[in-house]
């Protein structure tokens, strides 16, 4: 069984391209089946283990799988799901088998591989993609115990470590670009298009600031209501967006919408009832909810969460050596979580020996049995019953032995004495 990881990230992929592989959260339950499926099609023996995490800055397959070419079957799956062009895709991808695939794991849950360096939010996304494809049927004994263990890699290297300590959030960081463009925001109209945990977090970051009005628009307006009480503002619903958008000054947004919500037509009416008054937009989505042409309109500042990934990426030399402290913690899990691997694979040679012996020891018993119920004496029984046990242990190791030729013999003349080598 080979462990892979399978996908690309906001290092190798832009965002144009990344919406396109995103898993909506209603699909991911639905993938892993079909990723299963198309590893089962392959080798046909019914056991391979899937699982998917999909965000706005990573789109990953990992699986355990016994098929001959794994990472090439798990990389044309995702090509083929979304109905991509595979030689498009495939410069995007990283392809990383079993020791790279367990590193890249534990980094991941730890906040090393995300945009904003020891950022929290991605444990949590990887734990709700671990519980559905768990619902799924997705998961085996091996991604369980990666994902378990990645759990605990990631307490450890933010109890141990400063590796949050520096970071900038994408919600801070866009608010450092609102100002560029606002000098005041307390005297700007906010408008935050959701209601998710990074909505929630921008919100929390611009309440900060005493903005003139805060706006939720969900889908749901009693959720959306929900929290725009605790900043003091009022929710509306998305279909009022056409007719109100020009009232607001900063647009945050980030929904699960697989479609833009806002198309350049309605920037387009929203500034000109504006009377071409600037607007700041941010797109936290992946897939995009606001069309990429409303950043050619001239009074339009569109940002996606690749342009603050930009911005996060100031300070990171204050936070090298937590980096360094916590790429040294990974390592030593890897290689703990290598040899668990290992330990598996002599499981079946293990379970054989034990079936072989067993079956050597129920002859001898039931000879000595019948030995016994002749009247035999009880001490001959038992000499003949270890003689019969030795003889029959010794025999394999005896005809490999007598079978091996030169360096094969030396090797196992070498390995042999110290296999049976009991306690004294």
């Amino acid at each position: 069984m080979q462990l892979l990881a399978v996908g690309l990230n906001h290092n190798t992929a832009p965002v144009s391209l990344r919406e396109q592989l995103a898993f909506a959260p209603d699909q991911l339950g639905q993938a892993v089946v079909a990723a299963r499926s198309w590893f089962e099609r392959i080798d046909h023996r019914g056991s391979d283990e899937a699982a998917i995490l999909s965000t706005c800055n990573r789109t990953e397959l990992y699986a355990a799988s016994q098929v001959p070419e794994p990472l090439d079957a798990g990389a044309h799956f995702l090509a083929d799901f979304h109905k991509l062009n595979y030689a498009e895709l495939r410069p995007h991808l990283y392809l990383l088998p079993q020791h790279d695939a367990v590193r890249h794991t534990f980094r991941v849950a730890s906040g090393l591989d995300s945009m904003v360096l020891g950022e929290t939010q991605i444990l949590g996304q990887i734990k709700d993609a671990i519980r559905t494809a768990d619902e799924a049927g997705g998961l085996g004994t091996y991604l369980h115990q990666l994902f378990q263990r990645s759990f605990s890699v990631a307490k450890e290297v933010r109890s141990t470590t400063e590796i949050g300590a520096h970071s900038v959030s994408m919600a801070a960081a866009a608010v450092r670009l609102s100002q560029r463009i606002f000098d005041k925001i307390s005297e700007q109209n906010v408008l935050f298009i959701g209601a998710g945990e990074m909505i929630e977090l921008c919100a929390t970051h611009f309440a900060a600031q005493n903005p003139k009005s805060i706006t939720i628009a969900n889908r749901t307006l009693e959720r959306g209501e929900l929290l725009a009480h605790r900043y003091g503002g009022r929710a509306i619903r998305l279909a009022d967006l056409q007719d109100k958008l020009h009232q607001y000054d900063i647009v945050i947004s980030c929904t699960a919408s697989s479609l833009p919500l806002i198309g350049l037509g309605m920037v387009e009416r929203a500034i000109k009832a504006r009377r071409h008054k600037p607007m700041f937009m941010v797109d936290l989505a992946v897939p995009r909810d606001i069309e990429p042409e409303v950043s050619r309109l001239n009074d339009a500042f569109l940002y996606t969460v690749d342009d603050l990934g930009k911005v996060v990426q100031t300070g990171m030399e204050n936070r090298q050596a937590a980096v360094a402290q916590a790429e040294a913690i990974i390592e030593t899990r890897v290689q703990s979580f290598m040899h668990w691997i290992d330990d598996r694979a002599v499981v079946p040679v293990i379970q054989s020996l034990q079936e072989n012996g067993e079956a050597l020891r129920q002859i001898e018993l039931e000879r000595a049995r019948k030995m016994l119920a002749k009247g035999e004496d009880i001490d001959a029984v038992l000499e003949a019953l270890s003689k019969g046990l030795t003889a029959k242990f010794m025999h394999g190791p005896q005809q490999a032995l007598h079978r091996a030729q030169g360096d094969e013999r030396a090797h196992l003349a070498e390995l042999l004495p110290q296999l049976f080598r009991g306690r004294r």
